[in-house]
């Protein structure tokens, strides 16, 4: 057993974030029958986002949500609160995919973070939003290399617009580690906050544009019924003329959809509020995101009231894609993640951990949102965030809308938008496929990058894994 894991000794294995006093009381759940205009399925980001567009397009707009347990209770209030501007599950991901595009999806993408800045404001969330950028870090000689080309490249093509690359003594300038080589920071292109602030903030104006929000509400199925749809509940139902579906992980109640997606679980720690003294020795005076490099990353940035989140590394997928509460909790984990936060961090020594925790991410196999249609064009669905849906999940709501309008518009037109990715094969080729390229990821953090065969050819088909 590491030393390190001493300093895990007094965890509570809760989501820091959910673990608030002003966690707001859940709305009733739903009994008897409701009629709208449109149904959102889902509490989550991706839900409150869609109904929240939705009023404000169209102020008179019947708008009902449904939320199997808590609103945000799920990865809305579990994720590490990047809220980055791509589209596409990063720059690099998306040039692979949409070269063709990318200079449109930076600025869509560029577009939709102001737009949640300015929703921030109009609506007063309270949720400690912060537009300090992010640092990809490199750790390793070959990866402060790759880093250098991979500037060279967004300069060559146009893209390098707020972003900075940093050698080893500036990358350190801004937050010391003796692990650091170099960084790029991305200035403008990510804002901190507080996930679970966010999503009861958005439940909140919801609320109070007129939206009707029911809690422990789960929906059970999904039929056409007339001219509309109807969805049965536990202990009643709703009939509306348009439905949009933002459940991401949990089984989409369309269920061709299904096979799209996988559950990721990641895991992460909180530490204890750092003093004066601590902040110093680390700096981290402009309050960025940072992440590393390698193929098994960590994620890491500052609470408002100066803790360290410390998150990624180990990403599990259960045999059989189940998703399941016991799945939330990975002591093994959090030892690996100790031991890794102190090998970054040594001048922290001492330093506690209060909180560990875990939750599923929805995976697909390009790593970014996917969107369509069913019934008709009567019912919109947005999956597969990936992991960076904290921001993505807004312009994916809009897209729904524009699905359900029945409108080519900007977004309708994209590629990205127009074509899915390849669905994930049964088990237990999921499973020997996924644990294969996860060993191949570790392999190649362990040999300067060099990806064997499987991910070579994974790259060559636009297969992938993530978190």
């Amino acid at each position: 057993m590491s030393q390190w894991t001493k300093a895990l000794s007094e965890v509570r294995p809760v989501p820091y974030w959910l673990d608030d006093p002003g966690r707001p009381r859940p709305e009733p759940a739903l009994t008897g029958a409701e009629t709208c205009d449109l149904l959102v399925v889902g509490g989550g980001y991706s839900g409150l986002w869609t109904a929240l567009n939705a009023k404000e397009r169209d102020p008179q707009r019947d708008v009902v949500l449904l939320e199997g347990r808590e609103v945000g209770w799920a990865a809305s209030g579990r994720n590490g609160g990047f809220c980055a501007a791509s589209l596409t599950h990063g720059l690099s991901n998306g040039l692979t995919r949409w070269p063709n595009e990318i200079h449109q999806l930076q600025e869509l993408g560029a577009r939709n973070l102001d737009e949640i800045e300015k929703a921030v404001a109009r609506h007063d969330l309270d949720c400690e939003f912060e537009r300090t950028g992010e640092i990809d870090v490199a750790t390793e000689t070959y990866q402060a290399r790759e880093l250098r080309d991979w500037y060279e490249e967004l300069q060559e093509k146009g893209l390098a617009d707020g972003v900075d690359f940093l050698d080893a003594d500036a990358v350190r300038e801004q937050v010391d580690s003796p692990t650091f080589e170099a960084g790029l920071w991305d200035r403008r292109g990510v804002a901190m906050l507080n996930p679970a602030k966010l999503v009861w903030g958005l439940k909140r104006a919801c609320l109070g544009l007129g939206v009707r929000i029911h809690e422990n509400t789960p929906a059970l199925d999904l039929k056409p019924y007339g001219a509309g749809m109807a969805v049965r509940t536990p202990y009643g139902s709703v009939r509306a003329r348009q439905v949009a579906l933002g459940t991401n992980i949990f089984p989409s109640l369309v269920k061709r959809v299904r096979a799209y997606t996988v559950p990721v679980y990641d895991y992460a720690l909180m530490t204890e509020p750092l003093s004066d003294e601590q902040i110093e020795a680390i700096g981290w005076k402009n309050r960025q995101g940072l992440g590393d490099s390698a193929n098994q990353f960590h994620y890491f940035r500052l609470s408002a009231d100066n803790r360290i989140l410390w998150g990624g590394y180990d990403a599990v997928y259960p045999y059989g894609g189940r998703v399941r509460a016991e799945y939330d909790d990975r002591p093994e984990t959090y030892a690996k993640l100790a031991e890794h936060f102190f090998t970054c961090f040594p001048q922290l020594e001492g330093v506690r951990f209060t909180h560990a925790w875990g939750g599923a991410i929805d995976t697909c196999s390009r790593f970014s949102a996917f969107y369509g249609t069913a019934h008709h064009g009567k019912v919109a669905y947005a999956a597969g965030y990936t992991g960076l849906g904290v921001g993505a999940t807004r312009f994916g709501a809009d897209v729904m809308l524009d699905l359900l309008a029945g409108k080519s518009t900007e977004r309708t037109s994209l590629e990205m938008v127009r074509k899915k990715p390849l669905p994930f094969p049964p088990e237990p080729f999921a499973w020997t496929g996924i644990a294969l390229t996860k060993w191949s990821l570790a392999r190649a953090d362990a040999h300067g990058g060099r990806r064997n065969l499987w991910l070579r050819t994974m790259d060559k088909l636009g297969l992938g894994f993530d978190s």
